[in-house]
């Protein structure tokens, strides 16, 4: 299987280190102390603590694989050579609603770091698809949920 790059800036690769970090040393830690408790209680075949803690390892264990690989694929945008002619992953781009002529900052970014409440919009979004590649003073049209919305470029930023 081909892993695909996982585009991030440095900031969400310090975020997906941490994450791994933590999951390796705290959390592994704290599942092993449950599976302890819940095998002084005995019988395994009717444990639901065992199964539960058995159950939450696993789960920890998969997403500790998930950010290996992650990590290992890793494309860091390096947000010092951003241009601000076109927008790209990693641009904070200014832009406006053409219907309600509301203005907001996005940053568009790796799928790993969206956030939309935050206003990290991921580059495979509709939005973030019709922002990449896009000048200040274009028009960049998308299908949001609502049906087909059109914002101009009014600023990009790195």
């Amino acid at each position: 299987m081909i892993q695909k790059k996982t585009v991030v800036t440095m900031e969400g690769l310090k975020r997906l280190e941490e994450e791994l970090e933590d999951l390796k040393i705290n959390k592994r830690k704290e599942i092993s102390e449950k599976i302890k408790v819940a095998l002084s209680f005995g019988d395994l075949s009717e444990n639901s603590e065992y199964d539960e803690a058995k159950n939450e390892q696993g789960i920890v264990e998969a997403r500790i694989a998930e950010l290996e690989a992650l990590l290992k694929n890793v494309t860091l945008v390096d947000e010092s050579e951003l241009s601000t002619e076109a927008v790209n992953i990693g641009s904070r781009v200014k832009i406006k609603d053409s219907a309600s002529g509301m203005e907001m900052t996005v940053q568009i970014v790796g799928s790993t770091e969206a956030n939309p409440m935050t206003g990290k919009i991921s580059d495979e979004s509709p939005l973030g698809r019709a922002l990449i590649g896009r000048s200040v003073g274009d028009i960049a049209e998308y299908e949001a949920p609502i049906g087909a919305k059109n914002v101009e470029i009014m600023e990009i930023l790195r």
